[in-house]
């Protein structure tokens, strides 16, 4: 857990109807990596750092494979 009581990192899953940004804990899946979500499988295509302003967190790109 860092200074401001968040933990864990951030995944930007897409979907057909868009994308929405998703809190996980621990560490990030890396780069190349597939998972499975509901019935859908993604690749994480890179990690980076968070897209929220102060937030030091990693944020995980998903796209479906």
């Amino acid at each position: 857990m860092n200074g401001d009581g968040r933990a864990g990192h951030l995944v930007f899953l897409w979907s057909p109807v868009g994308y929405t940004l998703q809190e996980r804990p621990g560490d990030p899946p890396a780069p190349g990596s597939e998972l499975e979500e509901g019935e859908r499988r993604f690749v994480v295509t890179k990690v980076a750092p968070s897209p929220l302003p102060d937030d030091p967190r990693p944020c995980a790109y998903l796209l479906p494979v």
